[in-house]
C-alpha cells in the first residue's frame, strides 16, 4: 500500500506551489547555492540541516526584497528539485512566540490580511530576546524555560540602524515661557528590525518592524571614575532589559514598572517613525518636508490592539502640542481622529490600571497630559448630566479609591474616535455593561469586528490535504476571497467528496498519532473520536469542566465495562502564566487523571488523556487538522472572541461550546444544528449573578458530580498526595467564578450527543461540510476590510503591483 504524501507533496500540487514556476528554477538553484556557500564556515565543508534552512531561508527573502521595496515605493509615493527534505527544514525554523495565545496570533493573521488586501500598513511591537516560554512537563508539573528563538539569527529580519530612535524616560517637567519641556530624561536607543509580510499572490510586501533597546554609547559614562568604568557598561544589560523578555500573563494585568517601560517604548519609537514618514514626501527620504500636521488623521491610522500601546495617546498629544507646537483643541482633534481601540477582554482583572505613583516617576509628563485630557472630559460630562457626581467617579480616566491610578481603558476610549468589541455578543457587552456610561455619552464610537484567521496559514498551509480537494471541487478562488466555500453547500450529500473529506481527516489522524507516539511516547487509537482543547489555561477557559466530563466517561466504562462506548482519546494543550496557581494545578490534573486512565487495563484504548506539552503555533497546525472536536466551553460572557474555533471549523471538527464569543456567530453561520451548543446564555449567567450561585446545590443533586469530586478530594487521581487537589476542589464548591457545576449535566448530555452522532460517519462528516462551508464569515480578510472601510478610512483592493522585473506603470 503506497503511503499518503507528505505535507510538503501536497502543497505542491495545490494552487499555491511556493517557489515552483514562481520564477527561473536555475536562478533559484543559484541563489541557493551562493547562500549555501557563505553559510558554511572556512573550517566545514559538511552541510547541516540548519544551514539549508538559513540558504533556504535567505533564498525566499532575497525573492522578497524586490517586492518588498517595490511596495514600499509604490504605496508611499502614490518548484525547484533543490533534493532536499523541506519537512525537515520547516521543522528547524523556530516559532517567533512574541505574544500570549490570542492577541499575538490574531495579530499575524491581519498582518497577512493587510498585505493580501494590498493595504499599505506597517505592524509594530517588541523584539523581545526572550519569547512566551517553552513549556516543559515534569511529573506532570509545568516548568517554564527561556525561549532562546534568536539563539541561531533570525534570516528574516533586517536590522534598520539608520532608523533608530531615542526614547526618553524618567526626568522632570519645565515649565517655561516658551513652552512646556521634559528635561533631565534617561534615554534608550530604539532599534528597529524589519520583517517582510508577503500578501497572496499580489506581489505587495508590507513591513513588520520590531523595536529592541540599546543603551547609548555614553549611557552611565559621564561621571564614570576610575574604577567605575567596567559597572558602567555593565550596566548597558539594564537599560537593554526593556525589550528582553514578553510577559507570559494573558488576560491578566501585572503592574509592573518595566512592563509600563515597554508598553512605552514600543509606542515613542512607533509615532516617532509614524511622524518622521509622515513628515517626508519622497520615498527613503529622512528629510522633513511636511510642516502642517492638518492632513495628519487622513494620511496615518493607528489601531490600539488592546490597551497595551494606549500611551500612544498622550504621546502624541505630547509631540504636537510641546515638539510641533500645535494648539491644544487642534492637537486633541488630530489624536483622536487618527486613533482608534480594539477592546479584547471584558475580565475586570485583566484590565491596565497604572498606579499614578508609577507614572509620575517614569513619564512625568504623560501624567500631566493625561490629568488634562481627564478635566476636560469631566468638564464635557458635567455640562451634559449636572449633578451626576457618581457618574463622574465611574467616567474619570482616574480611580481614586484606594491606590490612585489611571484606568487605561478610559483614555483609549476617549482618546479615540471608534471603539470595538470583536465578536457581536462581546460588542454587546461592551455596551450594555463595562463601557455603558461611555456608550450612552458617544454611541457612535461604538463598533462590532468580529475576529478572523487567515486561510493561508490555517487551511492551505496546515491542511494541504483538505484545501485540495476544495480546490478540485470548487477551484482555489477560495484562497484569497473565503466566501466561495458556500460553493461547497452543493457538494453536502455527494458521496464522493464525503469519502474525501473523511479520508483526508482520518490521514490527519494517523499522522498526528504517529507525531505523540514519537514524541510523548503515547500510542493512540486512531479510529477513536479526537476532542481537542488546546487555549491558555485558565478558569474562564474552563479547562475543568473538559475534565470532569473525562471522569465521568472513566467511571461509566468502569462501571460497566462491557457496555458500548464510542473511544475517545481527549487532548488538553496550553500555558498557564507563571505565576497562576490554579492554573498550574490545572495541568498537574490533566496529567494525574491520563495517569489513572490511560493505564487501566479495564478501559484499554477506549478511553486517554492527553495533555499536549508546549502548545504553540508550530503545534496548533499540527494537531488542529488532526481534531474531530473542538472544545470552546467558556461561560458565557467572558470569551470575547476566540480564534481557535474559527481555526477547527475550518479544517472539519465540530464544535461543542457554550453561546459565548464568535462561537454565537459560528452556530448562526453553520446552522444551530451543526454545532453543539449547550449551557448557560449571558443572560442566564447574569440572572444567577443576582440569584446567587451556589455550587454545592449540584454537588448534592447530581450523584455522577458528586462522585468525581469525592474522588478528587479522597486522593484517587493522586494516592501519594490525597490533599494534592484540595485547592481546586475548594475553588469549585467554594468561589467558583465561572460556575463550572451550572453547566455540568447540559455538557455530559451534550457530549452523548456527540458520541452518538460519531458512531455514523456519513451524517457527521456532512455536518463537517457543512460547517467548513460556512465558515467563509470568519476569515481574517473580512475582518480587515472592515477595519480600513468602517475605521481607517481606506479601501482594500485586490490590485497586483508589478513585480520588481517589470516596468513601472
Amino acid at each position: 500500500m503506497s503511503l499518503p504524501l507528505s505535507d510538503y507533496e501536497k502543497r505542491k500540487q495545490i494552487s499555491v506551489r511556493g517557489l515552483a514556476g514562481v520564477e527561473n528554477v536555475s536562478d533559484l538553484k543559484k541563489n541557493f547555492n551562493r547562500h549555501l556557500h557563505f553559510t558554511l564556515v572556512k573550517d566545514r565543508n559538511v552541510a547541516t540541516p540548519r544551514d539549508y534552512y538559513f540558504a533556504l531561508a535567505h533564498t525566499v527573502r532575497d525573492h522578497l526584497v524586490g517586492r518588498w521595496i517595490r511596495t514600499q515605493q509604490y504605496y508611499y509615493e502614490k518548484d525547484p528539485k533543490l533534493g532536499l527534505d523541506m519537512e525537515e527544514l520547516q521543522e528547524i525554523e523556530e516559532d517567533a512566540g512574541l505574544g500570549n495565545g490570542g492577541l499575538g496570533r490574531l495579530a499575524a493573521c491581519f498582518l497577512d490580511s493587510m498585505a493580501t488586501l494590498g493595504l499599505a500598513a506597517y505592524g509594530y511591537g517588541i523584539r523581545y530576546e526572550f519569547g512566551i516560554f517553552n513549556q516543559k512537563i515534569s511529573g506532570g508539573w509545568q516548568v517554564e524555560e527561556a525561549d532562546d528563538w534568536l539563539r541561531y539569527g533570525n534570516p528574516w529580519e533586517k536590522a534598520r540602524p539608520e532608523y533608530m530612535i531615542p526614547v526618553h524616560f524618567y526626568g522632570r517637567v519645565d515649565h517655561g515661557p516658551d513652552g512646556t519641556k521634559w528635561v533631565d530624561t534617561q534615554v534608550i536607543l530604539a532599534l528597529p528590525y524589519d520583517t517582510p509580510v508577503p500578501g497572496y499572490r499580489n506581489n505587495t510586501v508590507n513591513t513588520m518592524r520590531l523595536w529592541s533597546a540599546r543603551a547609548p554609547n555614553e549611557f552611565n559614562l559621564k561621571d564614570f571614575n576610575v574604577g567605575g568604568y567596567i559597572q558602567a557598561v555593565l550596566d548597558r544589560n539594564l537599560a537593554e532589559n526593556i525589550s528582553r523578555v514578553l510577559y507570559p500573563n494573558d488576560n491578566f494585568f501585572e503592574g509592573k514598572e518595566l512592563r509600563l517601560k515597554q508598553e512605552y517604548f514600543t509606542v515613542a519609537a512607533t509615532l516617532q517613525d509614524i511622524i518622521r514618514r509622515f513628515k517626508s514626501s519622497k520615498f527613503g527620504s529622512r528629510d522633513p518636508v511636511r510642516t502642517s500636521f492638518d492632513a495628519f488623521p487622513d494620511k496615518v491610522a493607528i489601531q490600539l490592539n488592546d490597551t497595551h500601546p494606549s500611551l500612544a495617546i498622550p504621546e502624541l498629544m505630547r509631540v504636537l502640542v510641546d515638539i510641533e507646537k500645535v494648539d491644544w483643541d487642534k492637537a486633541w482633534d488630530i489624536t483622536v481622529r487618527t486613533c482608534a481601540y480594539t477592546n479584547h477582554t471584558v475580565l475586570p482583572e485583566a484590565l491596565e490600571r497604572w498606579p499614578v505613583q508609577l507614572l509620575e516617576t517614569l513619564l512625568p509628563r504623560h501624567l500631566e497630559i493625561i490629568y488634562e485630557i481627564n478635566q476636560r472630559f469631566l468638564d464635557k460630562v458635567k455640562a451634559l448630566f449636572p449633578g451626576d457626581f457618581d457618574r463622574l467617579r465611574r467616567m474619570s480616566l482616574v480611580e481614586e479609591s484606594g491606590i490612585k491610578r489611571i484606568n487605561m481603558a478610559h483614555l483609549c476610549i476617549v482618546g479615540s474616535h471608534a471603539i470595538n468589541g470583536v465578536a457581536r455578543i462581546h460588542s454587546d457587552i461592551i455596551k450594555k455593561s463595562v463601557f455603558k456610561d461611555f456608550y450612552e455619552l458617544e454611541p457612535h464610537k461604538f463598533q462590532n469586528k468580529t475576529n478572523g484567521i487567515t486561510p493561508r496559514r490555517w487551511l492551505v498551509l496546515c491542511n494541504p490535504g483538505l484545501a485540495e480537494v476544495i480546490a478540485e471541487r470548487i477551484g482555489d478562488e477560495y484562497i484569497s476571497d473565503l466566501d466561495h466555500l458556500k460553493k461547497l453547500l452543493a457538494y453536502v450529500d455527494d458521496e464522493g467528496f464525503i469519502r474525501d473529506v473523511a479520508k483526508i481527516k482520518q490521514e490527519n489522524k494517523l499522522k498526528f498519532a504517529a507525531y505523540l507516539e514519537k514524541e510523548y511516547k503515547v500510542k493512540i487509537n486512531p479510529n477513536s473520536l479526537f476532542d481537542v482543547q488546546v487555549k491558555r489555561i485558565h478558569e474562564y477557559k474552563r479547562q475543568l469542566l473538559n475534565c470532569l466530563h473525562v471522569i465521568t466517561l472513566y467511571n461509566r466504562i468502569k462501571k460497566e465495562p462491557n457496555q458500548h462506548f464510542v473511544p475517545r482519546t481527549v487532548m488538553i494543550g496550553g500555558k498557564a502564566a507563571p505565576g497562576y496557581h490554579i492554573a498550574k494545578m490545572i495541568i498537574k490534573l490533566v496529567t494525574a487523571i491520563g495517569d489513572v486512565i490511560n493505564n487501566d487495563p479495564i478501559i484499554g484504548d477506549r478511553l486517554k488523556m492527553i495533555f499536549l506539552e508546549n502548545y504553540r503555533v508550530s503545534l496548533a497546525e499540527k494537531v488542529i487538522p488532526a481534531a474531530d472536536l473542538s472544545e470552546q466551553i467558556s461561560t458565557a460572557g467572558t470569551e470575547a472572541s476566540g480564534t481557535g474555533n474559527m481555526k477547527f471549523m475550518l479544517n472539519g471538527a465540530l464544535t461543542i461550546g457554550t453561546m459565548d464569543g464568535a462561537n454565537v456567530e459560528m452556530a448562526e453561520e453553520a446552522g444551530e444544528e451543526n454545532i453543539f451548543i449547550f449551557g448557560m446564555r449571558v443572560e442566564d449567567v447574569e440572572e444567577m449573578d443576582r440569584k446567587g450561585y451556589c455550587a454545592k446545590d449540584y454537588y448534592d443533586r447530581i450523584p455522577e458530580l458528586r462522585q468525581v469530586i469525592d474522588q478528587l478530594s479522597s486522593g484517587f487521581f493522586s494516592p501519594k498526595q490525597p490533599q494534592l487537589f484540595k485547592d481546586i476542589v475548594n475553588m469549585l464548591m467554594n468561589n467558583d467564578r465561572f460556575k463550572v457545576f451550572a453547566d455540568y449535566e447540559a455538557y455530559i448530555k451534550c457530549q452523548e450527543n456527540v458520541s452518538a452522532l460519531y458512531k455514523n460517519t456519513k451524517e457527521w462528516t456532512k455536518k463537517v461540510i457543512k460547517n467548513i462551508a460556512t465558515s467563509g464569515k470568519f476569515s481574517s480578510d473580512r475582518t480587515i476590510a472592515q477595519y480600513a472601510r468602517e475605521i481607517w478610512g481606506v479601501e482594500p483592493t485586490h490590485h497586483k503591483i508589478p513585480a520588481p522585473d517589470d516596468p513601472r506603470e
